[in-house]
């Protein structure tokens, strides 16, 4: 499948995953063992109490970014488990999700994603993930 065909896929995938289309979820681009993704920034739909974005919607970009990364390069995949850091409290317009492939064994793949809240031209480093995606096998 070319980048552009699983740009495309994935993009399916959010429309038919009610959460990550109510939140608007974006492939920026893609590559094998590499993701980009953005979810707008909108109070009503992202914001806790304090008026940050919620850990759950930054959650939902890493274990997002870290998972289609995987399926990049394993194919069909779900998350096995992930570890978040929040390290800062998200404020901007949208949050930006980047990942990467660490290892990719016969059964598992191990990610990383950084998520940036994003404002204007500057990204701020909110949160860190690593996690482990298991390939799926015939459905």
């Amino acid at each position: 499948m070319t980048n552009e065909e699983m740009k495309a896929y994935l993009q399916s995938i959010i429309a038919q995953t009610p959460f990550a289309a109510h939140l608007q979820a974006e492939v920026v681009s893609i590559e094998p063992g590499k993701v980009e993704l953005s979810v707008p920034i909108v109070p009503e739909r992202t914001s806790q109490h304090h008026g940050f974005v919620h850990g759950a919607v930054i959650g939902f970009v890493a274990d997002s970014a870290c998972a289609w990364a995987a399926g990049a390069v394993a194919g069909d995949v779900v998350t096995s488990e992930y570890k978040l850091n929040l390290l800062a409290p998200a404020i901007g317009e949208r949050l930006i999700g980047v990942s990467s492939v660490i290892k990719a064994s016969s059964r598992t793949v191990v990610t990383q994603a950084e998520v940036f809240a994003e404002r204007g031209n500057e990204r701020k480093l909110v949160a860190f993930a690593l996690a482990t995606i298991a390939k799926v096998d015939g459905k």
